[in-house]
Parts: structure tokens; sequence; C-alpha cells
């Protein structure tokens, strides 16, 4: 089977694109996976280690051929709050828990979770069901689509 190999960060756009695939979140941290794009082109994610694929990215074939990664469109809670500073807080709460949080100037997209959307409601936040690709930030210890934090580290999550 044809055979994925490499992948192309969105910033970088060399070449056309013969195919696209449209994955949820969690099929988009792979190593390896059977895939077929939305022109029928089937192949192989090969990749020497798990990878974060990202909306936009592209996948490099080995025999030359170019798949672009689309983020699908999921269920996903909308917050919103009347001030900056009250996101600002929630999203401070969000990232203390660790959570992929797709940050937008205006509110913050969380995948669906009734605790989470309860706790944000206590922060004075209002929460709205969506429908929209989901695309959260990697974070600062993500390395390339991997989690680096080191739970021996003497912090509270409160």
């Amino acid at each position: 089977m044809l055979r994925a190999i490499a992948c192309e960060s969105q910033g970088a756009r060399h070449g056309l694109i013969d195919d696209e695939v449209t994955l949820d979140f969690d099929n988009r941290h792979r190593r390896r996976l059977a895939m077929r794009g939305k022109d029928g082109l089937e192949f192989l994610l090969d990749l020497p280690r798990a990878h974060r694929l990202r909306q936009g990215d592209t996948l490099l074939l080995e025999d030359g051929r170019r798949v672009r990664v689309m983020a699908a469109k999921e269920e996903l809670a909308e917050i919103t709050t009347t001030s900056a500073v009250d996101l600002v807080r929630v999203a401070w709460h969000l990232g203390n828990r660790h959570l992929p949080v797709m940050l937008l100037p205006d509110r913050i997209l969380i995948r669906r979770d009734h605790v989470i959307e309860d706790m944000v409601r206590l922060l004075c936040a209002s929460v709205a069901m969506v429908e929209a690709a989901f695309d959260p930030e990697d974070g600062a210890y993500a390395g390339g689509g991997h989690h680096h934090h080191h739970h021996g580290d003497d912090h509270d999550h409160g």
C-alpha cells in the first residue's frame, strides 16, 4: 500500500495538492493509520513517530503526491464572557487542567465535557453548543505533538 512518510506544516506550501483527508481531533494524532482521501486516494499514514496533524498540514506520500489534512467538524462547547479579563480567567482554569483548547479572539472552543462546562459557568462564562473544526493549541510542552509535562514537578492542579 502507498505510504505517507512525512508531514509538512501548514505554513510551508510547496507544490500542488493531490487529495484531501478530513479527520477529527483524535485521528489527527497518529503514527500509523489507513486513510482514504475525498477523491479516493488510499494510503497508509506511516510516520517514524506519532505526530499531531494540524488543519492545513500536508502529508507527503512516497510517490511524491501530497494530501492536505483538514480538521473535521465536531460537537464543541463555545465559551464566551462579557469581558476579556473573564475570558483570560477561564482560559487559565482550562489550561490548569491541561485541556485541549482552541483560542479565538472573543471565545474559546473545547470538546464537550459537562463537568468543565459547569465549571466555566461558575466563572461567569456562557456556554453554547456548536459544530466546528477543532484545531487546538499545541501547548508550550507539546514538542511536535507530544506532551512533555512531568507530573513529578512540584505544583498543584487544584
